[in-house]
């Protein structure tokens, strides 16, 4: 295949003797992939908060040096060992080792195992499952398990938190595309306008809750919760569940620990579910990506996506570490 595909450009991320990163774009060839039973001519990528962690080494988020970044792609398959796919298929491909530990989505090509790709779903494109991507795919898998615990709409309102970061607006748009009543809370108050044009119904700001008066219960306010903030505002949300409410942990923007007591789990019966889309498998993976093609399929994901060209990414990564992003970026690596 080496003869067959031309050298092209990865944005390789490195680690010096110093332990210092560095990340830019290279010339890469097919043979230097690492190993799979699909190789993907990438259209399409992604840049997610972690993403971002890896490519400037603010976090400790790449597992194997060097690596190229990337823990999104979509694309077209140019060759398959495995006969769920031939050549031309278009096909996704998220989390697992993508851009952390296995070559991922910020190059030309990708090659990867074939129990990590999903067809690409009738009714979306290349370009929109990247819109959605890993963050699309947790905040659907979110929905997904509440419901399978028996949340509806009937049953009460349902509160985002982090609700102007990538999963947070998705997670808004498709609960309330479903008939929710969504609240969001966030603390960015000059972005209401943006919530409550992607469906949410109110907006409470973050700096209204005050930790030092968390009750270990308090009045029963919500049948569901999404919950990007860990810390303070997971154990707020805990605290004003109705009675068999369930909430899905996706996130630890705040902190990664949680000071809470038994009391919503055993006088309310509330579920805290952990919500993992880095390792889900099938058949849950496609089931969700299938509903992201359908009901769950954000009516509003133009308004939250920019799309940003191969040469460009380098630039985007500090906006995403400092928190300037809302919404969603593609990566146009084609």
């Amino acid at each position: 295949m080496s003869d067959v595909v031309p050298p092209f450009q990865a944005f390789l991320i490195r680690q010096d003797e110093n332990r210092k990163v560095s990340a830019a774009m290279e010339s890469m060839t097919v043979d230097a992939l690492d190993a799979g039973e699909v190789l993907i001519r990438v259209a399409y990528s992604s840049v997610n908060y972690k993403d971002a962690l890896a490519a400037t080494g603010a976090g400790k988020i790449i597992r194997r040096f060097p690596c190229v970044g990337g823990i999104d792609m979509s694309g077209t398959v140019v060759e398959s060992a495995d006969p769920r796919f031939k050549a031309g298929d278009e096909v996704i491909a998220t989390s697992y080792d993508i851009g952390v530990a296995h070559h991922g989505g910020y190059a030309e090509y990708a090659r990867v195992p074939a129990g990590w790709v999903v067809p690409l779903p009738a009714g979306l494109s290349l370009f929109d499952a990247m819109a959605l991507g890993t963050a699309g795919f947790t905040a659907a898998l979110a929905i997904v398990r509440m419901e399978d615990n028996g949340l509806a709409p009937a049953n009460g309102p349902v509160i985002v938190t982090g609700a102007s970061g990538g999963v947070g607006g998705l997670a808004i748009d498709m609960l309330a595309g479903l008939g929710y009543h969504v609240v969001a809370l966030t603390g960015k108050a000059h972005e209401e306008g943006y919530l409550k044009g992607l469906g949410a119904a109110e907006i409470r700001l973050r700096d209204t809750i005050d930790p030092a008066t968390t009750r270990p219960m308090d009045a029963g306010l919500w049948a569901g919760a999404v919950d990007n903030a860990g810390g303070d505002i997971l154990a707020w949300v805990l605290s004003t569940m109705k009675q068999a409410g369930t909430v899905a942990s996706i996130g630890n923007a705040q902190s990664i620990k949680l000071n809470t007591t038994v009391f919503p789990f055993i006088l309310r019966g509330v579920s805290l579910l952990g919500i993992d889309s880095g390792y889900m498998g099938e058949p849950t993976r496609t089931r969700v990506w299938q509903r992201l093609a359908t009901d769950l399929k954000p009516r509003h994901l133009a308004t939250m996506t920019k799309m940003v060209s191969f040469a460009e990414l380098p630039g985007v990564f500090n906006d995403f570490i400092e928190g300037r992003v809302k919404g969603r970026t593609v990566i146009a690596v084609k």
